[in-house]
C-alpha cells in the first residue's frame, strides 16, 4: 500500500501516533527526530516522537505492537545511585522486573518484555553476554522461554556493531497472553552468520545479500514451514531449558580459524574476545561472592 492510497485519517495517524523512540543523549535525539521528519513522521512545529529521557528509569505505561531496538552495549546503566556508604549502585530495583542486576543489557530485556503489547513482536540487537550470563541472566531468559514465544536468533558476525570482537545476536520474540502450565516457546530456530563469515566495516563490510539466506529460512507469516540447512538449525523448549542455566549462546558449526592458523582472526578481535570472557567470567564470581555474603549475614544474624 503506497503513501497516496492512504485515507486522511490514516496518514495522520502514520505522521502522529504510529512510532515513539526513546533516546538518552539529547544530539543522538535530535537527528533521530529530524530522520524520522524528514520521512512524514512528526510535524516541524509538533512535539517530537523522541522522548529524551533513560527508559529504565520507570515503566512508561505505554504498551507497543513492536519493539525494535538495539540497546547501548555496556554493563552498566546510565542510573547512578550512592548508597548509604557512599558506594554507587547501579543496580535497577523496578517492580515489574523478574530480576534485580545492574547489567543493563539484561535491565533492557526486562524492560522490552514489560512494554510489549498482548502479541505485540520484538527484534532486539544484543551482546552475547545476555545469552549466557548466570544469576539474573538465567531468571530472565527462563521467563522468556516460558512466558514469550523466543521463535528465532540472528547470530551476527563478529564486530560488525560498536568495535572489532563485539559479539552481537539479533532476537525476535512475541509476548503471548497469559497462560500457566504452558511455556510459549515451543522451538527456537537459530541461524549462524558468524561462524566462518568474516566481515569488516570497510574492505568486506556485510551487506543486503548476506541476509538473503536468512530472510529465506525465516519465511514470515509461514514459520511452520521451516527447514533446518546447515547455518539454521532448531532446538526445543524441553532442549533449552535443560540447558546448563538455560544458556542460548548455541553453536554447531565447526570453527575453521581454529585449524587454519592463516584464517585466524585480526589481533585486536581475539583481543576483545578475551576481555569479553574475562568480563562474564567476573560477573559470574561477583554473583558467587553475593550470595555467599548474604548466606554468612543470615547465619549471624540467625546466631544472635
Amino acid at each position: 500500500m503506497g503513501a497516496s492510497s492512504f485515507t486522511p485519517t490514516q496518514r495522520d495517524h502514520l505522521r502522529d501516533d504510529f512510532a515513539t523512540g526513546y533516546e538518552l543523549v539529547d544530539g543522538t535525539a535530535r537527528l533521530a527526530a529530524m530522520n524520522m521528519l524528514l520521512h512524514g513522521i512528526g510535524t516541524s512545529n509538533g512535539e517530537s516522537p523522541i522522548v529524551v529521557q533513560d527508559s529504565l528509569l520507570t515503566d512508561p505505561g505505554s504498551r507497543w505492537s513492536m519493539v525494535l531496538t538495539n540497546p547501548p552495549f555496556g554493563k552498566k546503566s546510565s542510573l547512578t545511585m550512592v548508597g548509604a556508604d557512599g558506594r554507587e549502585d547501579n543496580e535497577i530495583d523496578r517492580q515489574d522486573f523478574v530480576a534485580t542486576t545492574s547489567n543493563k543489557q539484561l535491565n533492557f530485556v526486562q524492560h522490552i518484555m514489560t512494554i510489549l503489547d498482548t502479541n505485540g513482536r520484538a527484534a532486539v540487537v544484543l551482546p552475547d553476554n545476555v545469552l549466557f550470563e548466570g544469576g539474573a541472566g538465567e531468571t530472565i531468559r527462563r521467563k522468556l522461554l516460558t512466558d514469550f514465544d523466543l521463535h528465532t536468533m540472528l547470530r551476527l558476525p563478529t564486530g560488525i556493531f560498536y568495535a572489532q570482537g563485539v559479539k552481537a545476536n539479533v532476537l525476535f520474540f512475541e509476548r503471548k497472553p497469559a497462560n500457566p502450565g504452558r511455556p510459549w516457546t515451543e522451538r527456537l530456530w537459530v541461524y549462524d552468520l558468524r561462524t566462518n563469515q568474516h566481515f569488516t566495516l570497510k574492505q568486506n563490510p556485510l551487506r543486503r545479500k548476506h541476509l538473503d539466506e536468512f530472510v529465506d529460512c525465516f519465511k514470515p507469516g509461514h514459520r511452520g514451514d521451516r527447514v533446518e540447512s546447515e547455518r539454521w538449525h532448531s532446538f526445543s523448549y524441553g532442549e533449552l531449558v535443560a540447558r546448563d542455566k538455560a544458556n542460548l549462546d548455541i553453536t554447531w558449526l565447526r570453527d575453521e580459524s581454529l585449524e587454519d592458523l592463516d584464517n585466524l582472526p585480526a589481533p585486536d578481535v581475539i583481543a576483545r574476545e578475551i576481555v569479553e570472557d574475562l568480563s562474564a567470567a567476573l560477573a559470574e564470581f561477583e554473583a558467587v561472592a553475593t550470595a555467599l555474603e548474604a548466606q554468612l549475614a543470615g547465619e549471624i544474624a540467625d546466631s544472635d
